[in-house]
């Protein structure tokens, strides 16, 4: 597939801007000072989120988001990365360099200005960048202020500048240590063990994810990552993608095993001014949306004005279009945003000055003219590419109208469920043994696989509080089907029922009667698929469920480990052996097979009573990633399933969703 709907005019328009910017001075003059580094080792949070996992790879994104915006400035073209032994980061680019020169302000060179204190750099007005992302602008100093140890060194001038900081300090001066023919910036630098106190080992994963992200948010750009840390098994990868977010939408469809509905990507592209927006989109077979924005290379995972006016103008291309060419008849009704975004992969990426996000990790976009210059890009762009490109138009809309009749469909099934549920007496389902407490802050609902395990979860159970709603046999894989044929499910929507929040349009989140939702399943491949089933329907249909904090599973133990009147239960072969070597030969070691095999009193001890038994909150951490989990595992093609399996098959026994 190729960009065929780049606009020659536009790709004429972004080079002149990029020649103006080359032209534009970046030197010791346009870096700017607000305020000093202080508070940044005192409240780490406020400025990377956590000084957990998350904010140890926040560091790395904070200087390879510095090379990107030099690339965005039209000067870098490569980025190296590396993980060196010892958990030690370095980031090299052929960019500009930092400014090496002496600031007539504080009469300090600039690279020391700009890595000691807060709000110092070519982003805050000056003539540096154009467009930048970052965090706030402060990134390259954080990090510096949060690690052990932090090296820079510019190659400038034919000379190598390095100076090396710790804890934030300067430890030495700005010195030359030798000479050079390169451009650009080198960093390196080693996480402080005091701030990052649960871990500072770097997932390769999580580093790979987004290397690969911002070369394709970048087209053209190569950027190199390479993992060191074990000599016997050095990991290195080069990502480059001249396609962009056309490759980037191919990607995501061909890793999902999803099939296109058109065989070229529709990809478009504007520019207005100092704002550019770009577009690339797919429409696959499957039931699910993925929308992906970007703003300055940032990743808003909360959307924003961009998201708003892609929506509003998809939806009024599609209905504009089906009257025009009598795809909709007078007497039809308008399609909604849903019917019209089903099966849709759409890639948003806008580039504008002076951005302004929402929230402190910048999840959401804020300035209100994107939606306009979005809305309007796609609307006259989409509208001549259906004129166009026919055939694609009606195989795109015979998916939308096919969503639309599933949803009439839908409609029309609720209200059957509503009436029945006014004529009956009691509308909760037979098999639910409800509890007595009618607060629903102090309640908790357990979803039991098997009448078996169900009925011993009703006799151990505290009947106060505790609810059980046992299911058999199998069940829908949402993944699979549209919401017309999840209501009247007789597996699903007893759930719906006892929750009491309705489903799809009628969801309501102050209806629920249950605080907690616990899936209770086996302790086996059979359990995991179960929960598995379950998590898909929760994530897809009762999403606020999952973001509200309401969902969880169930840690039931797989052994009880037993010498003469001692026992102990053992919630994997780990803490099995190493029971069985306290405990000393002869233990009698008890494998459970299911939640059935236990009585009420052991399922009360291990699983049910909330004074002793360990429960998993489901949290959606990345809807991007989690999105992606549940359409590999739950789709039709096998082969990304296998792949998904085989690459993640030693996480099995502490799968986090």
């Amino acid at each position: 597939m190729d960009d065929t709907n780049i606009n020659k005019e536009n790709i004429e328009e972004l080079d002149s801007d990029i020649d103006t910017a080359v032209n534009e001075a970046y030197d010791a003059s346009a870096i700017q000072v607000l305020e000093g580094l202080e508070a940044v080792r005192k409240r780490p949070g406020m400025y990377i989120g956590s000084t957990g996992p998350k904010g140890l790879h926040h560091l790395v994104y904070e200087i390879v988001d510095n090379s990107i915006d030099e690339a965005l400035a039209g000067f870098c073209t490569h980025i190296d990365v590396r993980i060196l032994p010892d958990n030690i980061v370095e980031v090299r680019d052929n960019g500009r360099g930092i400014p090496v020169g002496i600031t007539e302000q504080q009469g300090l060179p600039a690279v020391t200005i700009v890595l000691t204190m807060l709000h110092a750099g070519g982003k805050f007005g000056g003539s540096g960048y154009k467009v930048s992302g970052g965090l706030h602008g402060v990134g390259s100093s954080v990090v510096n202020a949060l690690s052990e140890c932090f090296e820079v060194e510019v190659f400038q001038n034919g000379q190598v500048h390095y100076q090396r900081f710790e804890k934030g300090e300067p430890v030495t001066e700005l010195e030359i240590i030798g000479d050079t023919e390169d451009v650009g910036t080198l960093i390196r630098f080693k996480a402080d063990t005091s701030i990052f106190t649960e871990t500072t080992e770097y997932e390769y994963e999580i580093i790979q994810k987004r290397m690969r992200e911002q070369a394709f948010l970048n087209a053209g750009l190569s950027i190199f990552l390479k993992d060191e840390r074990d000599s016997e098994n050095i990991v290195e990868e080069i990502f480059k993608y001249e396609g962009g977010l056309s490759s980037f939408a191919e990607y995501i469809t061909s890793n999902r095993g999803l099939s296109p509905l058109h065989s070229d990507t529709i990809h478009f592209m504007s520019n207005y001014g100092d704002r550019s927006v770009e577009l690339a989109m797919i429409y696959n077979d499957s039931y699910n949306e993925i929308i992906l924005s970007f703003a300055n290379n940032v990743r808003t995972i909360d959307g924003g004005t961009h998201e708003t006016g892609f929506k509003t103008a998809l939806t009024r291309v599609f209905n504009d279009y089906g009257r025009k060419y009598g795809i909709l008849k007078e007497a039809d009704k308008n399609l909604s945003g849903d019917d019209v975004r089903e099966g849709l992969t759409v890639i948003i990426s806008v580039k504008l000055t002076d951005a302004q996000f929402e929230g402190q990790t910048k999840g959401k976009l804020g300035n209100t003219d994107m939606a306009q210059l979005v809305s309007q890009t796609l609307y006259n762009k989409l509208m001549t590419y259906f004129e166009e490109n026919p055939s694609v138009a009606k195989a795109i809309f015979n998916k939308a109208l096919d969503a639309f009749r599933a949803r009439e469909a839908a409609r029309k099934a609720r209200e059957n469920a509503r009436r029945k549920s006014a004529l009956e007496n009691n509308s909760l389902p037979g098999k639910l043994a409800d509890c007595t407490e009618k607060d629903p802050s102090k309640t908790e609902i357990f979803i039991v696989e098997g009448d078996s395990a169900g009925g011993t979860a009703k006799e151990g159970r505290d009947r106060t509080i505790q609810a059980i709603l046992p299911l058999w046999g199998k069940m829908l894989n949402v993944e699979k089907s549209r919401l017309d044929k999840v209501i009247g499910n007789e597996k699903l929507m007893p759930v719906v029922t006892a929750l009491g929040t309705g489903i799809g349009e009628d969801f309501d989140l102050s209806r629920l009667r249950y605080s907690k939702i616990i899936i209770m399943a086996d302790a086996d491949v059979d359990g995991l698929h179960i929960r598995t089933l379950f998590l898909t329907f929760f994530f897809r249909y009762m999403r606020t469920l999952i973001d509200e904090g309401h969902i969880y599973i169930a840690q039931p133990p797989l052994y009880k480990i037993s010498k003469g009147k001692k026992s102990e239960y053992a919630f994997s072969d780990e803490e099995r052996d190493s029971l069985v070597e306290e405990f000393g030969e002869k233990s009698d070691i008890q494998r459970y097979k299911g939640l059935g095999e236990m009585d009420s009193n052991q399922l009360w001890d291990t699983t049910m009573s909330p004074k002793t038994r360990t429960i998993l909150r489901v949290t959606v951490e990345d809807a991007v990633e989690a999105d992606e989990t549940f359409s590999i595992l739950m789709g039709d093609k096998v082969e990304p399933r296998r792949e998904f399996i085989e690459k993640n098959a030693k996480y099995a026994k502490n799968l986090d969703v």
